[in-house]
């Protein structure tokens, strides 16, 4: 078994990656909870993203779009020579997102397709993909000139709210790195794409403001090798075994 090192945070996006050393990641894969879900929220197609009438759950803090060049230009820096970059995101954030990270130094390809193979709601034809921006810094030459610009991987039900399939981050992963680089996510949610790099014996780097988000990241990510994980993190108080981070090495 390869052991699996990870290293966890529960911070601001933009503070983590200013913390993080120059040119020490070869890929970052980034999911945002952008502005525009506020409009979806207010027409009540996501209202189990935030407390709300339909919701009990707290989950997101929105990272506005004004906040997009910073971000941008922290990934930028963290970011190795001939490397890559990937945003999910929606149609509307795309255009606001794009000409930003092409003022932070990206080389903007193309907008990859994550097909989810099922409808989700909405209103005006109801969505059923979600964007996959696709940049580069330098120029780094994909494993596998053969794989398609549409991924169709069916979406996760009934689990952490917007949370993606490993196997979508599993295909950026392998295109975009080798075993043993480093794989970095500013907003991680449930750990979805530290799961998908401890799959391909990648280290990974995961950060997200909601400390229940880590708690869970970290119980899954402990399948693939110890890590850390912030020294204040509270305990778990659903966990049948409350012990379940206490092997896992904390930050100092």
């Amino acid at each position: 078994m390869i052991t699996f090192p990870f290293d966890l945070s529960t911070k601001d996006a933009v503070t983590w990656l200013r913390e993080l050393p120059d040119a020490s990641v070869d890929v970052v894969i980034a999911d945002p909870a952008y502005e525009s879900l506020e409009k979806h929220r207010a027409i009540g197609t996501t209202t189990r993203l935030k407390h709300s009438k339909s919701s009990s759950n707290d989950w997101f803090a929105i990272f506005p779009n004004a906040r997009f060049g910073e971000l941008f230009r922290g990934v930028y820096r963290v970011l190795k020579p001939n490397s890559h970059f990937y945003l999910l995101c929606d149609a509307e954030t795309m255009f606001v997102a794009k000409p930003e990270a092409e003022q932070a130094g990206f080389r903007f390809w193309k907008p990859l397709v994550w097909d989810k193979c099922s409808i989700g709601m909405g209103y005006h034809y109801r969505a059923r993909y979600e964007f996959i921006l696709f940049f580069e810094k330098g120029k780094r030459r994909l494993n596998d000139l053969g794989t398609a610009d549409i991924l169709a991987i069916p979406r996760i039900r009934g689990g952490y709210p917007a949370e993606k399939p490993p196997e979508v981050a599993e295909v950026l992963i392998n295109q975009s790195s080798s075993p043993g680089d480093v794989v970095a996510d500013p907003f991680m949610g449930s750990g979805s794409v530290g799961v998908a790099a401890g799959r391909l014996g990648r280290r990974f780097l995961g950060n997200d403001l909601n400390p229940d988000a880590v708690r869970i990241a970290a119980r899954r990510l402990r399948e693939f090798g110890q890590g850390c994980v912030p020294a204040d993190l509270p305990a778990d108080p659903q966990s049948e075994q409350p012990d379940l981070l206490g092997s896992i090495a904390t930050q100092r």
